[in-house]
């Protein structure tokens, strides 16, 4: 497990959920190859719609870029290992 030793570039998230998102980074880097983003991704996405309801979405790489409009207290973006994490719950935009 590499908790502790993600690095948090931004977010809304509770303390609590933040931990979580962290973590669940963590174990998918233990059950997916680095390289598999996409299983990983999907795995996070999978817990954190169990955990707190539908609508999440995760994106994993070393190298992306994205819009989006989230709900409010659902987002994180943070480094674990070599790779960046991006975790929100999708909101509606006016």
């Amino acid at each position: 497990m590499l908790e502790g030793k993600a690095m948090i570039e931004d977010t809304d998230m509770p303390l609590k959920m933040q931990i979580q998102a962290m973590a669940s980074a963590s174990h998918s880097l233990d059950l997916f190859d680095v390289s598999d983003c996409k299983s990983i991704a999907a795995h996070i996405k999978k817990d954190f719609d169990k955990r707190y309801g539908g609508g999440w979405q995760c994106v994993v790489g070393s190298n992306f870029g994205c819009f989006f409009t989230h709900s409010k207290g659902t987002f994180i973006y943070f480094t674990l290992e070599t790779l960046k994490f991006l975790i929100f719950k999708g909101a509606v935009s006016s």
